[in-house]
């Protein structure tokens, strides 16, 4: 509280000699943008912005319509709290005006610092920038500018319907992460950051996310380098028409359609679970031919994706299955024999542990491999991980893989979702941070002090994070992947 109160009483006398805005940004947590004069809080080394809007609420006859540019300001506001996160069930104080996002500097540092920016996954449909687990301080702390973003999920952010045709139908959770880009690259030297020097980073639909991003020309040069966490790379988009269907049928569920953009949020939660309860497939990005127009495999495949230093990989341990229906469909899914799915793993006994390996690698390592492969054959520097560590609190009995990383990335302890680290976890930690502060900076995660990761070049090498060491070598399963390629098949 007494550097929040020396960072305000600086931006007071500033305000009052009328220098404000000729000071450098480092002195104190005061930012000018063209929202206006944001006043952040401090806390040890680090100021943070906190709920900064980078667009217009989309409600009312925003809903369902492409991000609007907030208006010029010259007010001083304050931006100590988050906003609110954007609409959806399990969490509460979710809203529809949720287009914000969190910006994290060193403070007393000049810039211009790289930019990291951060988009969170939750299958599109859940999941909030503010999670305590992706406080953006010990990355802030090395130098950089951390941004977390917040977007529509859900029904809110990829419906599609005809009658929502006029400026953009669907993907309107993708519109607003390269609205929320474009604030960045008009914003962020007020922040001292360096808009020529951005690095978006994601797991699950945060990757899918990044990995769509780097295959569409409207984002094309508001960022420089990628980090795919946890990407799967070969799944299938709906297509315009299946999206529509699937819009439609939400429609015609929810009543007339004149009173689209004035039923209750709450009303469009319950019909989207209602109908989520009788089908698998949720509200995501869908082909539409002009933000999206292929999948991410197709597209890398391609070649049409941005050629920038990119860093690509998954868990070791993706999921967990539990239930016998989900580990009977995981398994009928194969097209193996359960005989032919032991000998590809043949240190796996457990029909449930089966199940989760062959989920893992067929809709993760797989295709992490072949997003690889594909940008590595374009020239532009490409390194591939996959993280095997368990904290050592963990060990007799794992939670789920998917996601143990961002712990590691972002050193969040005793937060929601996050545990206390052992000293060697710690340790861990500091290594893989290091290795994304570094790649930010330079598009070359390495460092003297780190055991060296090889990019893939020709050869399926990747770094290998695992409880006893960290080395990048060979791959050890490059034998099972090849098995599960699709193109083994034919």
């Amino acid at each position: 509280m007494r550097s929040l109160l020396a960072g305000v009483a600086a931006f007071v006398v500033l305000c009052c000699t009328g220098i404000a805005t000729a000071q450098p940004v480092g002195q104190f947590p005061f930012a000018l943008t063209r929202e206006g004069q944001m006043l952040g809080a401090v806390e040890g080394e680090v100021a943070s912005f906190r709920g900064l809007a980078y667009a217009k609420p989309p409600v009312g006859a925003l809903r369902w319509r492409p991000p609007q540019p907030t208006p010029e300001s010259s007010e001083m506001r304050t931006a100590y709290d988050y906003g609110a996160p954007c609409l959806q069930p399990l969490i509460s104080g979710t809203r529809e005006d949720c287009l914000t996002l969190n910006v994290f500097r060193p403070f007393g540092v000049d810039g211009p610092l790289p930019v990291m920016v951060f988009i969170h996954g939750g299958d599109f449909a859940r999941g909030t920038a503010n999670d305590p687990l992706f406080d953006g301080a010990k990355l802030a702390q090395a130098g950089l500018i951390v941004v977390t973003v917040n977007y529509r999920l859900g029904v809110l952010g990829f419906l599609t319907h005809p009658a929502l045709s006029e400026g953009g139908s669907g993907n309107f959770g993708l519109m607003d992460q390269i609205a929320a880009l474009n604030w960045v690259h008009d914003n962020i030297a007020a922040f001292g950051g360096d808009p020529g020097n951005v690095t978006l980073f994601g797991n699950g639909a945060g990757a899918t996310s990044i990995a769509l991003l780097m295959l569409c020309s409207q984002s094309r040069d508001l960022f420089q380098k990628a980090i795919l966490q946890s990407v799967p790379g070969r799944a299938h988009l709906n297509s315009s028409q299946q999206a529509e269907a699937a819009g439609r049928q939400l429609i015609a569920a929810l009543g007339p359609e004149a009173d689209m953009r004035d039923a209750k949020a709450m009303r469009l939660l319950a019909v989207e679970k209602n109908l989520l309860a009788k089908s698998p497939h949720g509200f995501g990005p869908a082909i539409d031919g002009n933000l999206v127009t292929e999948d991410v495999a197709a597209g890398f495949a391609a070649a049409h994706q941005s050629r920038v230093p990119l860093i690509v990989g998954s868990n070791d341990d993706e999921t967990r299955f539990d239930g016998e229906l989900d580990i009977k469909d995981a398994l009928s899914s194969a097209g193996e024999s359960i005989d032919e799915l032991r000998k590809l793993y043949p240190d796996v006994a457990r029909p449930a542990d089966l199940a989760a390996s062959f989920y893992t690698d067929k809709v993760f390592s797989e295709p992490v491999r072949l997003l690889a492969r594909l940008h590595a054959a374009t020239g532009a520097p490409t390194f591939r991980y996959r993280f095997a560590y368990v904290p050592q609190a963990q060990r007799r009995n794992p939670d789920e893989g998917h996601g143990r990383e961002l712990q590691f990335i972002f050193g969040a302890e005793g937060v929601p979702g996050a545990g206390i680290f052992s000293r060697g976890d710690r340790e861990v930690a500091s290594r893989l941070r290091a290795y994304w502060i570094n790649f930010a900076k330079s598009g070359d995660p390495n460092s003297p002090d780190l055991p060296h990761w090889d990019a893939v070049a020709d050869r399926d090498r990747l770094l290998l994070i695992a409880n006893d060491r960290i080395a990048s070598g060979d791959d050890p399963w490059v034998e099972r992947l090849d098995r599960l390629a699709p193109e083994s098949k034919k």
